[in-house]
């Protein structure tokens, strides 16, 4: 009874966590609301291309934060992977469907490596960022090296982990981030994706 009690805490403290808009209450400090500018998402890409580079990566960093703490929560006080993997999927989900913002949040990425920094190690994630920044020197689309990389989180959460919730976890997480990309893909198949530009527009 005790851990399923600390499941439910932490899947909803998890959810709720995940759900503070880290990027719109930036930009909002700021006078601008994310949700009007750009893709419209709420995370760190978007956010870059209004404010700037240096902008991006703190709403970044702190989107990982608030995912890597109901995570590493699970790890120190629930016993099976499948419990900590629905605690670790919660704040991946709240970022996507944030309550507060009418359920219309960021893509998940930031969040997503937050969420494996912790189950799966930095190795793990290393090699997901490396993916990833091979992707976008080549494409210099966001987005599309955001879904090449989530395509391989399956595959290196099983080979970090050598266990079967980790792996469905991954694959759940890899179906989350494409669905979360859709109007991306639109984008990119028209050609209207925007490419990523390696430059700060305001000062912060």
């Amino acid at each position: 009874m005790p851990s399923l009690i600390n499941l439910i805490i932490l899947a909803i403290s998890g959810y709720l966590l995940g759900s503070i808009p880290c990027g719109y209450l930036f930009c909002k400090i700021k006078g601008i609301d994310i949700r009007q500018v750009g893709s419209g998402a709420i995370g760190g890409t978007n956010v870059s291309r209004v404010l700037g580079m240096k902008a991006g990566i703190l709403v970044a960093l702190l989107d990982i934060v608030k995912s890597v703490i109901p995570v590493y929560l699970a790890m120190r006080f629930l016993f099976f992977d499948w419990q900590i993997v629905l605690v670790a999927l919660m704040p991946i989900l709240g970022h996507i469907f944030p309550v507060w913002l009418n359920f219309k949040g960021g893509k998940g990425i930031a969040s997503a490596l937050g969420v494996l920094f912790v189950l799966l190690g930095w190795q793990a994630v290393l090699v997901l960022i490396f993916i990833q920044i091979l992707v976008l020197i080549s494409a210099r689309v966001m987005s599309f090296s955001s879904l090449i990389m989530a395509s391989f989180i399956p595959a290196v959460a099983l080979f970090f982990s050598n266990s079967l919730s980790f792996y469905i976890f991954g694959f759940v997480l890899f179906i989350l981030i494409w669905w979360a990309h859709r109007e991306n893909l639109q984008r990119i198949k028209e050609g209207r994706e925007p490419k990523f530009k390696f430059k700060k527009t305001i000062n912060i």
